[in-house]
């Protein structure tokens, strides 16, 4: 199969990446741009674990071709905070005990910050509701949804 160059903006860079036709957004994400965030759960759209934010939407990137990304703006895991600057999500998640095995945390994470730009007061109600399409078999939900309700509030001002 002929490659076709894409051009991508990932985590506030541009970004060129030449890939197959049929290749998945999240294969391009780990293998050609190194970003190891975007884990790779179930492989078929169930799970969440591989959720980024495309132009803002929490999308699963296994279910994305590559080359119909051209001129998007994805943001992984790696582009919400960084070690010394945490975003407010990354920060409530530890302060709450909502991570523990890690492997659910970065779909997690980008589905809330989603979330909070569209709703930044959510109610439990809707914090559930928008994150039940990411599974966690390790904290339960009580954990995560208390993270997202803190982080909303330190958003908040």
């Amino acid at each position: 199969m002929d490659r076709r160059w894409v051009k991508l903006k990932v985590n506030g860079k541009e970004r060129q990446v030449y890939v197959r036709p049929n290749e998945l957004l999240l294969n391009v994400l780990r293998n050609e741009l190194g970003l190891m965030g975007t884990k790779y759960g179930c492989g078929i759209g169930e799970c969440g674990a591989c959720t980024v934010l495309v132009n803002g939407r929490a999308m699963l990137s296994c279910m994305i071709l590559a080359v119909t990304m051209e001129g998007q703006e994805i943001t992984t895991v790696e582009g919400l905070g960084d070690y010394d600057r945490l975003h407010p999500l990354q920060r409530s998640f530890l302060d709450e005990g909502a991570v523990q095995c890690g492997f659910c945390t970065s779909g997690m994470l980008l589905t809330a910050k989603a979330l909070l730009d569209e709703n930044p007061c959510p109610t439990e109600e809707d914090i559930r509701q928008y994150l039940r399409g990411n599974l966690c078999r390790c904290t339960g939900y009580t954990a995560i949804v208390k993270a997202v309700q803190e982080a909303a509030k330190v958003m908040q001002g």
